[in-house]
């Protein structure tokens, strides 16, 4: 009998956006998604906003959905942490 074991991926990281600090919490889950990712960040008003993110040939992309502006403006910047934490792995 063989075991095999396959890690989650969790990691937070501060990105400013919108004149702010805010902190962006992934998860990865292994799956039947392999090239997904859930993120979520706290709005101005205390809300949790949760994406996802989905590797694509140009890198990770946002799901289409109904986002804030300044989410969307920092899909490179979010798509930049992605890569740089799976660096470690």
């Amino acid at each position: 009998m063989q075991i095999k074991f396959t890690r989650n991926i969790q990691f937070t990281r501060l990105l400013k956006a919108e004149g702010r600090l805010r902190e962006f919490n992934f998860r990865k889950q292994n799956g039947l998604q392999e090239g997904l990712f859930t993120v979520d960040v706290v709005d101005d008003r205390g809300n949790r906003i949760l994406f996802r993110m989905q590797k694509e040939d140009t890198g990770w992309k946002i799901v289409q959905q109904p986002l804030p502006e300044w989410i969307w403006k920092n899909e490179t910047n979010l798509n930049d942490l992605i890569e740089e934490e799976l660096k470690n792995f």
